[in-house]
């Protein structure tokens, strides 16, 4: 039986909604995290995880 592990927000740390197999293979994947909100590109190979873009810090506007 394979291993299958969470995906980590590289943001907060978190577990996001998404789980990997070690034969999973993502390029450009838009991983977004629930619980701060945050989405950001990765790449994905053999559970090596690897950050294209995070997003800006933006100040909130209300």
């Amino acid at each position: 039986m394979q291993e299958v592990n969470w995906i980590l927000c590289p943001i907060c740390g978190n577990k996001t909604r998404d789980k990997i197999r070690e034969d999973t293979i993502l390029k450009n994947f838009p991983l977004f995290c629930p619980k701060c909100k945050s989405e950001c590109l990765i790449d994905v190979e053999q559970f090596h995880i690897t950050v294209i873009k995070a997003p800006d810090a933006q100040p909130q506007s209300r």
